[in-house]
């Protein structure tokens, strides 16, 4: 059975830092297509950064401040956030697809062959 199942969300200060784990099961994380997206209020859920082994891909808007990695022997993805801003407050889930053909299309696409996590919230205000 495929689960995963995010931790880390919570509130912090513009330019604080967080880290959002995700714990996999179900999949062998070392040739799977793994990502981060979130959702804001009103908004629909966009893909922030996806890996598979040493390639990975970030939107504009977060690179240079997030970084995502992964612990095959743990079955682990983090997702390392800092300087954090207003804009970044969402819920974020973690996502994996075994079919997916790249990085960018992993974030870019999400479909019904991606699963999904519940969610984790992120908040950042002063």
């Amino acid at each position: 059975q495929v689960q995963l199942m995010e931790s880390g969300g919570g509130l912090v200060q513009p330019g604080g830092s967080l880290r959002l784990s995700c714990a996999v099961s179900g999949f062998t994380l070392k040739d799977l297509h793994i990502g981060w997206f979130r959702q804001a209020p009103g908004k629909g859920r966009e893909g922030v950064s996806c890996i598979r082994r040493y390639t990975s891909f970030y939107i504009k808007s977060v690179k240079d401040r997030f970084t995502i990695s992964r612990d095959d022997a743990k079955n682990m993805v983090y997702l390392q956030m800092n300087s954090l801003e207003p804009e970044d407050t969402a819920v974020y889930y973690c996502a994996a697809n075994p079919s997916a053909a790249s990085v960018q299309e992993m974030c870019r696409n999400p479909g019904p062959s991606h699963y999904w996590g519940q969610g984790t919230q992120v908040t950042v205000s002063s």
